[in-house]
This record gives structure tokens, sequence and C-alpha cells, in this order.
């Protein structure tokens, strides 16, 4: 059923996010469907200043550097009955007590697993040129490279190892049709039958990573993912292989990566470390074979106000009786990011 009048709102995070998110037409519409004050913007849900507008809240639009919602936020925001977050993960965000008390979360991971998927071609298709080590290179030759040391590289025929099909797992895996690649999937929630819809073939972890010439991890950070690349299966990477990350620190061995990229036989590119950042000692910094980017695979700039848009087309479902369709559900943690 519609809502009788537009549903009292409130923002949770870090007010430097909110202009990127929601810019001028999308605050627009945002305040059209809700009965919300653009210049309340909750850092802290103790605070007494904005007590008032969170005893009335019936929504809260979170976003980066939202306080945890937990127990207390229910004593505090009694009439809440719907989390929209203009974000991804909700895991370490949305504590037992909201799940219980039937709240309903959405979130905008859907979008921000567009440009994560965007920026894993983008590197897969720079390390089948060997770009990074040529830039290396020509640096200090200033010389164009021998014929010889070009032989092996090129994008044709390059076999792609995909861990998880996740949502940033399932758009990279689009994004790789048009090339002349071979793409493997490992993923035990999905079968060889859905993994050939999806264009790929359907292998076990280890098979996978012997097989591949680039490997690239989508799976989400939980327990039955931690340390996924130990020691063991980081040594089945073939030789001169690339493995890139941009899903969790996690779900590498840091220690026996490290202990591979400083060998050179292996090459890196990591949007994401454990720990993160790395301390300022690490030899990861200086190799040659490895490509550090600060964790900017997610949506940065520009690419934040599709969150936003998420959320205010969340909202306004949400006032014309309409169930939200990026709804998070419990029962869904024990396997997505």
């Amino acid at each position: 059923m519609p809502s009788a009048r537009p549903p009292r709102t409130v923002f949770a995070m870090d007010p430097v996010h909110l202009p990127l998110l929601f810019p001028p037409p999308l605050m627009a519409r945002l305040t059209a469907a809700a009965d919300l004050d653009p210049a309340v913007v909750v850092r802290d849900f103790a605070d007494p200043a904005v007590a008032d507008a969170l005893a009335r809240a019936e929504v809260l639009v979170t976003g980066w550097g939202c306080p945890r919602l937990d127990d207390g936020l229910l004593v505090t925001a009694p009439r809440l009955r719907t989390v929209l977050h203009a974000a991804g993960s909700v895991r370490s965000l949305v504590g037992e007590a909201l799940w219980e008390r039937g709240i309903t979360v959405s979130s905008a991971v859907t979008a921000n697993a567009l440009p994560v998927a965007e920026y894993t071609l983008a590197m897969i298709l720079l390390a089948g040129k060997d770009t990074f080590t040529h830039r290396e290179r020509f640096r200090v030759t200033h010389a164009y490279p021998p014929l010889a040391e070009t032989a092996a590289t090129g994008n044709v025929g390059r076999r792609i190892g995909v861990i998880g099909a996740s949502r940033v797992g399932r758009r990279l895996l689009e994004l790789l049709r048009p090339f002349d690649f071979t793409v493997l999937l490992h993923d035990p929630y999905v079968t060889p039958a859905e993994a050939a819809a999806l264009g790929a073939e359907s292998l076990p972890l280890d098979e996978l990573l012997r097989r591949s010439d680039v490997v690239t991890l989508h799976a989400p950070d939980i327990p039955e993912t931690y340390r996924m690349l130990d020691r063991g299966r980081i040594a089945l990477v073939r030789d001169g292989g690339v493995l890139i990350n941009t899903s969790r620190g996690a779900l590498v061995d840091p220690e026996a990566l490290t202990d591979e990229l400083v060998s050179g036989r292996l090459h890196a590119i990591l949007d994401v470390t454990e720990p993160e950042p790395l301390p300022a000692g690490s030899a990861l910094y200086r190799l040659p074979n490895v490509v550090l980017t600060p964790h900017i695979a997610g949506s940065q700039g520009t690419e934040l106000e599709r969150l936003g848009r998420i959320v205010v087309e969340e909202l306004e479902r949400l006032v014309t009786g309409l169930p939200p369709r990026h709804q998070v559900r419990h029962a869904d943690l024990a396997r997505v990011a």
C-alpha cells in the first residue's frame, strides 16, 4: 500500500560523501519523496543534537562513516523500519538486533560492483600486454623491447580464472565476453551449466589455479574463504602468472604471497591487502612486478551518483508500496559480501 505521507528520513554517514552521492537533481527527488532535512547528517547516534530526528525516523539513509546499527539504535530510533545503504556490503554495519526486529535493509552493492568489474577488466588487459613491466623498463632504458621479449605477451587465448560469481564476478564475466579469452570459473554455488551460461568453464579451485594465466578474486570475505589462497594454492599458479585482488586481503595468505612476489615468480595487482594499508616498510611497494592501488576499484568520484540513485529509486518504490529491488536478506549474509 502506498504511504499516506512521506516517510520521516534521516541521513547517517560521513557528510563529506553527501554531495557526490546526491547531487542536486537526486537530492531534489529524495526530498520530494521523503520528509527529510538534508542539513541533518548523523555521525553519532548518541549525540543529543540528533535525538529528536532519530526518535521520529522511519527510514535511515546510510553510507560510509555511518555508526554501527545495533540495539542501541533501536532505542533511539524506535520507529525505524527501513535502512537504505548508499554503499556496498552491510555485513559489518547491521547488527543482529535489526534483523531480529524485521527491519528492511537495502544496499547499493549492485551499483558498487560495476566499477570494480571495470577496474578488473582494465587490469587484465594491461597485464596481458605486460604493460607494467614495460613501463618500468622503458623508464630506465628509453628503448623499445626486442621481439623476443614480447613473444609471450598479448590477450589472444589468455586464460582468465575468475574466483567467485559474485555481483562483481558476474559483471566481469559479461565484460570478458567480447575478448579472445578462455574464461574459467570457480564458485561452489554455481553449477557447470550455470557457469557455461555465464561464458565460463566451471572448475575446482586447484585446477583453476593451475590452468590460469590470470587469477582474479571476487569471493566474499567469510570464514569459508579466509586464506583460501594459502601457500600451497598460490604455488599452483604458473610461473609468470598474475594475481588480481579487488575483493579482500583476508582471502590471501599475505606472507606466502609476499614470498612469491619477492622471488619474482608471480605478478600481482592488488587493490586490497592485509593489513590495509600495508606498513611503509613492505617490500610490495618497491617490487616492479607488483601494482598496488589504494582501494580505488569501488565507486569513486562521479561513480558515487549511481549509489545515490539506487537509494532514491528504493525510496520512491517504498512510498508507492512497492518492495525494494535491492533488499539484503539476513540468510544470504553467510555467502555474500
